[in-house]
């Protein structure tokens, strides 16, 4: 996945590529992001053929706090 210049256009925002053994795993890892910095949320979840694990793609501000 190509990286958009708006997502990382000011100090503060981040792309982070999550990789997990489950998806549970996974949510909770997204879960606790979105308690601490403002992101995108539990977004959905991707495999790739023939790789292990599974992937999310989260945006976050790492300036301003989560919603929680």
């Amino acid at each position: 996945m190509k990286t958009d210049e708006q997502h990382v256009a000011e100090p503060g925002l981040v792309v982070l590529d999550i990789t997990a053994a489950d998806e549970d795993t996974l949510r909770t890892v997204m879960d606790g992001l979105q308690q601490r910095w403002a992101t995108s949320g539990i977004v959905p979840v991707r495999r790739l053929p023939g790789e292990p694990g599974v992937r999310a793609r989260v945006y976050a501000d790492v300036y301003r706090s989560g919603t929680r």
